[in-house]
This record gives C-alpha cells, structure tokens and sequence, in this order.
C-alpha cells in the first residue's frame, strides 16, 4: 500500500519539478541550477519505480534510500531557489509539502523493508 502510494506521489512530484523548472525557465532567467533540482526531483519517482524490480530485498532498500537521498538533495535545491526568489514562498511551501510527504513514506518504509529483512533473517536459524 505504502509502494502505491510512493509511485503516485513520486510521479506527480516529478511532474510537478519539471513544470515547476519550465515555468522558471520560460518566465524567469534560465539557470544551470534548473538542471540540479530536474535531475534529483526526477530521479526519486525513478529508483521507487525501479525498486519494484529490485532482485533482492536488499537492492530493494538500496533503491529506496538512492530516492531518499534524492529526495533531500531536491529539498535543498528548492530551498535555494526559495533563498534566491528563483521561486515564490507559496511555489516553494506546496513543493516542500510534496517532497516532505514522499520522504516520510520512504522513511518508513525502508524501516519496515529493514525490519522485515532482520526478522527473516532470524527465522531462518531458527
């Protein structure tokens, strides 16, 4: 249920980081940092999506803590555009939001993903 949830959020962020970079581009100075934020802001729905198809429980988590990483890579580059009025106090609160929510989902579940692995782990000398 959590995995449903993290693909949803994580597409709708990306859509949101590339219409977010392509409204700043088109109606503000174009800027290289634009490429950082689509990069890390991208990248996150990219390795949920791919854990999917991990081919172990371990390559599972390694993908949710890549888009972990990501997602707090994204969330300073967001906070540098707020600090550089690249975006608006409201732009950068709703994509802060986002970026919050998919943290915390991938935050618990890496531990429940953690969690599961320990206790199976013990079962087995068991």
């Amino acid at each position: 249920m959590k995995e449903n949830l993290l693909i949803e959020h994580s597409k709708q962020f990306a859509v949101d980081i590339v219409n977010l970079c392509t409204y700043i581009k088109e109606n503000r100075k174009h800027n290289i940092l634009l490429n950082q934020v689509l990069r890390s802001g991208t990248s996150i729905g990219a390795n949920i999506h791919e854990a999917n198809y991990a081919a172990s429980k371990a390559d599972f988590i390694n993908k949710f803590q890549i888009a972990l990483k990501e997602c707090y890579e994204t969330d300073y580059w967001l906070g540098l555009f707020k600090d550089t009025h690249m975006i608006t106090d409201n732009e950068y609160n709703d994509m802060y939001a986002k970026c919050s929510k998919i943290r915390r989902l991938l935050i618990a579940s890496i531990t429940t993903a953690k969690e599961n692995r320990e206790f199976s782990s013990e079962n087995k000398h068991d």
